[in-house]
C-alpha cells in the first residue's frame, strides 16, 4: 500500500522549468504535487481537487496571479496560498497579502527556507482546522452525560468538573495511565467560557527541552540555527483558551521555571526575543506519578507544584469502579460497531453483547491499563466477532490467563455468609461442570454438548475456575 503523502500541493506557474523544479523538490519531501500551466487551468484544478497549499506565480499570460488569488479567496478563505515571482517588491507583496496570500517568495528561492515555510503554513492551517473541528465536537463528545460512569467515585469526579469548569483556576488531574485524564481536561474546556477558543494538548514527555520551549513560547527568526522564520508558540495561539500538559512531571527544571512565570505573570517571551507577550491561557496539567514525592526529591519545583495543584481531580482506576464496566462495554461496542460497520440494526445501533462467561472475565480482571485497556479489548472483540453473542475466546490472552474469581470458603468448605454474587455464580458453575464431567467420564466434548455450550467456552470455564480434569475411566 502506498504511503499517504505529507500534504497535497497545487503549483500554478507558466514556466516549465519552475514547475519541474518545484515538483522534484516537493516530491522528494513526500508531498503530492499537482501542476497547472496557467491561471485558468489552476482554478479548474483547485475547484476539482482538495489541496493543503497553493504555490501561485504572480506573472502569467492569461490571468495574473493576483486575479487567480482573488478568485481562490472568493471560493475558499482557508487554504494557504503562497505567491512566487521574479518581480519582487514590497508594494506587490503587501497587495498580495491584503488580497489573502499567506506568504510571498521571490525567485530564485532558497530550497531549505522554502520547505520550512511550506511546512509552517501547512502545519498552522492543520492546527486551525483541527481546533475548529474540535470546538464543534467538544460540546457533544465531552459533555458530562457522555463521560461514561455511574459509580459513586466517577460521579464525584463529574461533580467536581462541573464546579471548576466555569472558573479560571489551574487544575491538576492525577490518575493511572489510561484512566481518561485528557478526556476530563477536554470536558472542563468544553464546559468553560473558553470553549470557543483553542484547546491545545502538549505531550510533555515526547519533546526535548529546547523543542518544548520553542513549541510553547514560539521563537523569532534567527533565535537558533534552524529558526529561519518567526513562529508563534502554543501560548500565543491558545490565548483565551486552554493548554493541557500531559505528563507534566517530565518537563525540565528550566522549562518549569518559565512555565511558572507564565502562570504567575500571564506573560512570556518567545525564544530570541526581548518582547513580552501577554497570555490569557488556562492550564490543565496531568500526571500519573506522585508529584509531591518528586518535589521532596528535588525533581520538581515546589512553587510550580502548588501553582498547578490549586484544584486536584483524582481519577479512580477501573478496578475501583467495576460497576462502570458494563456501561463502558456498551459504549465501546457502539463506537466500534459503527466504525467497522458490523452488527448494526436498522437504526445504526450495536447488536453485540458478550456472553456471560466473557463478561465475567471482564468483571474479574484487574485492568492495569484501565479504561484504555478495556477499550482495546472491546475493539478487538468487534473485529473478531462472527456472531452477535461474543464468546470469551475472542478476548486477549492477557485477560484469559489472569482471569478467575477467587471463591472463599470457610472451614467446612461452604461459601461465607458475605459471599458476593460473583462468588456464588462461580461456585455453582464449578460444581455443576465437575458433576457433568464426572457423568461424561471426563469427556469435555460430551460435557459441552450436555451443558449446551460451545467446547471453547467450556475450556475457558475450566481454566478460569481452576477445574482439574481427570483421566477417563476404562469401560
Amino acid at each position: 500500500m502506498p504511503e499517504e503523502p505529507r500534504a497535497r500541493i497545487l503549483v500554478i506557474d507558466d514556466e516549465a522549468d519552475i514547475r519541474e523544479s518545484l515538483e522534484v523538490l516537493l516530491d522528494m519531501e513526500g508531498y503530492a504535487v499537482t501542476l497547472a500551466t496557467n491561471g485558468t487551468e489552476g482554478l479548474a484544478k483547485f475547484e476539482s481537487g482538495r489541496y493543503d497549499l497553493v504555490l501561485l506565480d504572480l506573472m502569467m499570460p492569461d490571468k495574473s496571479g493576483m486575479e487567480v488569488l482573488a478568485e481562490i479567496r472568493e471560493r475558499d478563505r482557508e487554504t494557504p496560498v503562497a505567491m512566487i515571482t521574479a518581480y519582487g517588491s514590497v508594494e506587490v507583496a503587501v497587495e498580495a497579502l491584503k488580497t489573502g496570500a499567506s506568504d510571498y517568495f521571490s525567485k530564485p528561492w532558497d530550497n531549505e527556507k522554502l520547505l520550512l515555510e511550506i511546512d509552517r503554513m501547512i502545519g498552522s492551517r492543520r492546527l486551525e482546522t483541527e481546533n475548529t473541528e474540535l470546538k464543534r465536537a467538544l460540546k457533544q463528545r465531552y459533555s458530562f452525560p457522555n463521560i461514561v460512569g455511574k459509580s459513586e467515585r466517577m460521579q464525584r469526579v463529574l461533580d467536581m468538573v462541573s464546579q471548576v469548569a466555569p472558573s479560571r483556576a489551574t487544575i491538576l488531574v492525577t490518575g493511572e495511565t489510561g484512566t481518561g485524564k485528557e478526556l476530563i481536561a477536554k470536558a472542563i474546556h468544553a464546559n468553560s467560557p473558553r470553549a470557543e477558543a483553542m484547546f491545545v494538548a502538549v505531550n510533555s514527555g515526547s519533546l526535548p527541552p529546547d523543542l518544548l520551549e520553542s513549541t510553547l513560547f514560539g521563537h523569532v527568526k534567527g533565535a537558533f540555527t534552524s529558526a529561519v522564520a518567526t513562529r508563534k508558540g502554543y501560548f500565543e495561539l491558545a490565548n483565551r483558551g486552554t493548554i493541557f500538559f500531559d505528563e507534566i512531571s517530565t518537563i525540565s527544571l528550566e522549562t518549569q521555571a518559565k512555565l511558572l512565570r507564565v502562570i504567575q505573570e500571564r506573560e512570556f517571551m518567545p525564544l530570541g526575543s526581548n518582547e513580552t507577550i501577554r497570555a490569557d491561557v488556562r492550564i490543565i496539567a496531568a500526571c500519573n506519578v506522585d508529584l509531591k514525592k518528586m518535589v521532596d526529591e528535588g525533581k520538581f519545583r515546589e512553587d510550580l507544584y502548588y501553582r498547578l495543584n490549586v484544584i486536584n481531580i483524582v481519577l479512580p482506576p477501573l478496578r475501583d469502579r467495576k460497576e462502570d464496566i458494563p456501561l463502558l462495554v456498551d459504549h465501546f461496542f457502539a463506537k466500534y460497531c459503527k466504525e467497522n460497520e458490523k452488527f448494526l440494526d436498522a437504526g445504526g445501533h450495536s447488536q453485540l453483547r458478550f456472553e456471560h462467561d466473557a463478561m465475567q472475565i471482564l468483571m474479574d480482571h484487574a485492568w492495569p491499563g484501565n479504561v484504555r485497556e478495556l477499550e482495546n479489548a472491546v475493539e478487538r472483540a468487534v473485529v473478531l466477532a462472527s456472531e452477535p453473542v461474543v464468546p470469551a475466546s475472542v478476548l486477549p490472552d492477557t485477560l484469559l490467563h489472569t482471569s478467575g474469581v477467587k471463591v472463599r470458603r470457610d472451614e467446612s468448605g461452604s461459601l461465607p455468609p458475605d459471599a458476593s454474587l460473583f462468588e456464588m455464580v462461580a461456585d455453582f458453575e464449578r460444581r455443576k461442570i465437575m458433576e457433568v464431567l464426572e457423568e461424561c467420564n471426563q469427556s469435555q466434548t460430551e460435557a459441552a454438548e450436555k451443558l449446551h455450550i460451545p467446547l471453547s467456552t467450556l475450556n475457558q470455564k475450566i481454566k478460569r475456575l481452576d477445574i482439574a480434569v481427570g483421566r477417563r475411566r476404562e469401560k
